[in-house]
């Protein structure tokens, strides 16, 4: 059951996280409650299903960076959770998932890069695929980038 203040909470965490030392004792006291209360309440709401992600959402271009790919990977069913382990343990990895293969489209496995140029996201593609010695990958380039939006429940 989710109630007023889980709403608020929720609505909260819907939107840009404060750069702050303790940003959850900010939120908190935006709401008018404690850091503790409002952590105990997020951690309950996950336990419960009713958040089932909690991320970050990376403004590449803010950041410095001016490429970004979506490698697609094939990789076999018996090496996946040790490679999309190891992919998600490189810095320049935002996004790491698994995928079933749809049609003639064999790719399982994807991760999100980013680099300052198409040449250093080929350079970080490369280094991932020797380390967890797979071959077969496409990099997808980011053409444009529209809005990143989150959805709102609240």
């Amino acid at each position: 059951m989710v109630d007023e203040l889980d709403k608020r909470i929720i609505a909260l965490l819907q939107k840009d996280i404060p750069i702050e030392l303790k940003p959850f004792a900010k939120m908190a006291d935006d709401i008018g409650t404690t850091e503790e209360l409002f952590i105990s309440r997020v951690k309950a709401m996950m336990e419960q299903g009713i958040i089932r992600r909690f991320g970050a959402t990376l403004y590449h271009q803010e950041a410095g960076f001016r490429a970004n790919a979506m490698v697609a990977w094939v990789v076999p069913d018996t090496k996946i959770k040790e490679a999309g382990r190891t992919m998600a343990g490189f810095r320049e990895v935002t996004h790491c998932y698994q995928r079933m293969p749809q049609g003639d489209w064999r790719y399982n496995l994807y991760a999100m890069i980013h680099g300052h140029n198409r040449e250093e996201c080929e350079k970080i593609a490369g280094r991932m695929s020797r380390k967890i010695g797979i071959d077969q990958y496409l990099l997808l380039f980011s053409e444009k980038e529209f809005k990143k939006t989150s959805m709102e429940y609240f």
